[in-house]
């Protein structure tokens, strides 16, 4: 067993030049890191079977839940509870760095809302 960080783990790219990368990825737990680029945003959408818990590392994420508007700021997390349509947008000018922990792993659970 070894460390693992963003040098030495699956990486992908998304978006307009944001990136994730697996920290952990097994079937029954997920965890990434993702940079997000200013004014970037994921779609909207639901898992409907996984929750999700988002962490700030920097910058602040603006997240909307079910129509609900969060402001994420560096330090703080939000839960995202199965099958709540939600979206995630970077509106600073920085970039968002965050840890966003799945249970089960999202991949392949993921709808558009």
């Amino acid at each position: 067993m070894s460390t693992v960080n963003t040098e030495n783990v699956e990486h992908y790219t998304w978006g307009n030049g944001s990136d994730g990368w697996h920290l952990l990825k097994s079937e029954s737990l997920s965890v990434i890191q993702e940079r997000v680029s200013p004014g970037e945003s994921e779609q909207r959408h639901a898992h409907n079977l996984s929750q999700q818990f988002f962490y700030v590392l920097s910058g602040t994420a603006s997240i909307e839940v079910a129509g609900e508007a969060h402001e994420v700021k560096t330090g703080n997390g939000l839960h995202v509870p199965a099958k709540e349509p939600h979206q995630l947008i970077n509106k600073g000018i920085e970039d968002l760095v965050f840890l966003v922990i799945s249970e089960p792993k999202s991949h392949g659970d993921r709808v558009n809302a």
